[in-house]
């Protein structure tokens, strides 16, 4: 409570939990074994439970319970109720009947007692990586969309395109981004170049009344900081970026729309690891980059995350606000933006939704992406993040 002045704590027992307010957060911990009926425990949590809030769970792996008992008889274990090891499998399941849905797991304690420093190390790097030996599986839920109480309406949409290089996409981006709601404008914003992008950019703009085109020059150092900045400015319920070179056709854009409207989900990440992809959209060296990104994503976020290179990641605005609110955690180390909204919302609990988009070629055929500078800074960035995440 001292570190969350501002916060209002209730410790109440589960089955007869009657308060009136609705909390973002609600723990239920170590009780699963010990509660007269499950459901009954989780329905009027659930009452209490605001739209946005978080359910933590822990429950102890089930493999641990021969070792309970031997540490018990030994005297080193106080006695407690007979566990039947509640496995995350089964958690998920409840949570599924309950209207809930798991966001993220994750598991600690790989030697639960206090030997030496070197115990301490073991249970901070190792054990999040070998989940089937530690003794605690934390699990985050979210209550699951319901469509009769949640039904989508029309947001508002705020399109960033960062163009470098690509004049001869600037109309043909506008044209062919659809019309997603009635308060929409597409944000251009370029690059350093030395070719005419910035004149065209201008000139498509004022041609454009609907949807609304406007046009920025960049004024920080690099594409991240830069699109980071637009976006902070500007106004739409969901705000997203899209490619100038058009490798993501805009036809696609819709999809990323509707989970947010709908609240199905929470950030629309784009994939492009489902369908076929050209080899010359493609290299096969940056396809293997993109799947070894896409196994380490998933382990150090909890959750299945394919593709994490694709530029179209889109949170809403009240999503984003939070992610920027809490950037200090995790800094500025994401030069791209690749990563920044995904562990970002890992930190604040957001379900991620992977949307298959296809890959097309550069129109020009050329790729303006310095790859091993480039490999190597986001490799510098999970590390980054893995240390203030997955090993915190």
């Amino acid at each position: 409570n001292s570190h969350l002045p501002q916060s209002d704590f209730q410790v109440k027992a589960g089955e007869p939990l009657t308060l009136k307010a609705a909390f973002g957060a609600v723990i239920i911990s170590d009780v699963l074994d010990e509660a007269g009926d499950v459901r009954e425990l989780q329905e009027p949590v659930q009452a209490v439970s605001s739209p946005g809030a978080r359910l933590n769970l822990n429950v102890h792996f089930p493999l641990w319970n021969p070792r309970f008992t031997a540490v018990q008889r030994l005297g080193r274990r106080r006695k407690a109720p007979q566990s039947n090891g509640w496995a995350t499998a089964n958690v998920k399941t409840l949570r599924h009947l309950s209207k809930c849905e798991v966001v993220h797991t994750h598991h600690h304690f790989l030697i639960p007692m206090h030997l030496s420093r070197s115990n301490s190390l073991i249970n901070h790097y190792p054990a999040p990586l070998l989940p089937f030996f530690c003794l605690i599986d934390f699990i985050v839920a979210r209550p699951r969309w319901r469509a009769a109480a949640n039904p989508a309406r029309a947001w508002s949409v705020s399109e960033i395109i960062p163009a470098r290089t690509e004049p001869e996409n600037i109309a043909g981006a506008v044209a062919r981004t659809p019309t997603m709601s009635e308060d929409s404008n597409l944000i251009f914003e370029r690059g350093y170049s030395r070719d005419d992008t910035w004149t065209r950019i201008q000139k498509v703009a004022a041609n454009h009344p609907l949807p609304k085109c406007e046009a920025l020059r960049q004024t920080g150092c690099g594409k991240g900081a830069d699109v980071r900045a637009e976006i902070a400015a500007t106004t739409g319920d969901v705000r997203g970026m899209l490619d100038a070179d058009l490798t993501m056709a805009p036809a696609e854009l819709p999809k990323f729309y509707h989970v947010n409207a709908s609240g199905r989900d929470e950030i629309a990440n784009s994939v492009r690891l489902v369908y076929p992809v050209g080899e010359r959209a493609m290299q096969f060296l940056n396809l293997c980059a993109n799947k070894v990104f896409g196994f380490i994503f998933t382990r150090l976020l909890g959750q299945p995350v394919k593709d994490t290179l694709c530029g179209t990641k889109v949170p809403s605005r009240a999503h984003r606000e939070n992610i920027a609110a809490n950037r200090s955690y995790f800094g500025d180390s994401d030069p791209f933006r690749d990563f920044d909204s995904l562990f970002g919302g890992a930190k604040l609990s957001l379900k991620v939704a992977d949307i298959p988009v296809r890959y097309r070629e550069n129109s020009d055929g050329e790729t303006y992406i310095q790859r091993r500078r480039r490999g190597w800074l986001l490799l510098r960035t999970v590390l980054f993040a893995a240390r203030t995440s997955k090993f915190a």
